[in-house]
């Protein structure tokens, strides 16, 4: 749920202008789509509309149609990014088929305000919705601590959606008849712990917010430290250099999807951080160091001490093992701004197991396994 925020900012805004609106959701994709299922596009009456389904190619046709085709009630649709008269697509180049779910507010409304909620909490949310017959777009919610809630006879698929960690459809047989199920887990919102308000921690924070993250920076400086100098961030903190790193939860409260990068070049903090990172309850699932490795095994000896663990207690080695040190991938990155892409695009790698290999040799590889 990262590319949620300007929907629901949308979605606010023509609430409280009390109109109406078109929800249009990504339920499945034939062959190659440039979005995934789960994705939205929020539709104003006035043209404005929030999100997209298509690498820009079907927007405009989906909101030129998708009106008059809610006027009887919620409806999926198939939209082709090849056109029907030949072989060319529509602008994007990917040649697939969209399934949208279109809907009015009147079913929208829960599920925008059920995915609000969790985006704000950055916690993961399982879906599972009617796509078809009288009940259709009504829908069952699981939230990241196993309350149910919505439709009681869907709460089976949102559990086993948020077990699976995927999307599926299902046949099913309910009270108003046949229909089909399409449920669906939507990953919490990535949060981002910079370390630093140096001057070097603005593209970080500006490019991880351009990707929907949630961004924190925090930082014993108080004179850096502000939010007029990190207008893009959500939250910016002053740690108090007299707090111990066993007490960091007055500026640090992380979630085990989340990744925190340490670098504001002192010694005597990034020990500090480092001796927080490795003493928080939940350790982000990225945890990045900026400088040399040299100097990480220097800032770990020095968070042992902190911690007051005795040298046989330091597990100086595995600790180093499980950092990223130093941060990022190897981009030839000179410049803060190539430093701060190289760290977000390990980030994403590490968080959602990618490859970091270029795609056309991923391809080759797929295609290669799945020829006869």
């Amino acid at each position: 749920m990262t590319d949620l925020e300007p929907i629901l900012d949308l979605w606010r805004a023509i609430k409280a202008e009390g109109k109406d609106f078109v929800l249009a959701t990504i339920v499945s994709v034939d062959g190659p789509s440039y979005r995934k299922p789960g994705t939205c596009m929020l539709l104003a009456p006035d043209g404005r509309r929030a999100g997209t389904v298509s690498g820009g190619c079907l927007e405009a046709e989906v909101a030129k149609r998708a009106w008059w085709l809610t006027e009887s009630g919620p409806t999926v649709e198939s939209y082709s990014t090849v056109a029907d008269d030949g072989e060319m697509p529509y602008g994007s180049g990917c040649g697939g088929t969209v399934h949208l779910l279109l809907e009015r507010s009147q079913t929208a409304d829960a599920a925008l305000t059920a995915m609000a909620e969790a985006f704000a909490a950055r916690v993961p949310l399982a879906m599972a919705t009617v796509l078809e017959g009288s009940a259709g777009a009504q829908r069952a919610f699981l939230d990241a601590y196993g309350s149910a809630s919505g439709m009681e006879s869907l709460h089976s698929f949102a559990r086993h959606a948020m077990e699976a960690r995927g999307s599926f459809e299902s046949k099913v047989e309910l009270e108003s008849g046949p229909s089909r199920v399409w449920s669906i887990y939507l990953p919490a919102r990535v949060g981002l712990w910079i370390f630093s308000a140096g001057d070097d921690a603005k593209p970080l924070a500006q490019i991880a917010r351009e990707l929907g993250w949630w961004v924190s920076v925090v930082d014993g400086r108080s004179h850096l430290a502000t939010p007029a100098r990190f207008p893009m961030a959500h939250q910016v903190r002053v740690a108090p250099s007299s707090a111990l790193p066993q007490a960091a939860s007055s500026y640090f409260a992380p979630h085990a999807g989340d990744a925190a990068v340490v670098m504001t070049h002192s010694f005597e903090q990034d020990a500090h951080f480092v001796a927080s990172l490795l003493a928080a309850e939940v350790r982000p699932g990225y945890i990045g160091v900026l400088g040399p490795q040299r100097r990480t095994r220097e800032l770990l000896e020095e968070g042992a001490r902190l911690l007051n663990l005795h040298p046989s207690e330091a597990r100086t080695e595995s600790w180093l093992d499980a950092l990223h040190a130093p941060t990022g991938l190897d981009l030839q990155a000179e410049t803060p701004a190539a430093i701060a892409l190289s760290i977000l695009a390990e980030i994403q790698k590490v968080l959602k197991c990618g490859t970091a290999q270029p795609l056309r040799e991923v391809r080759a590889v797929m295609q290669e396994t799945l020829r006869p």
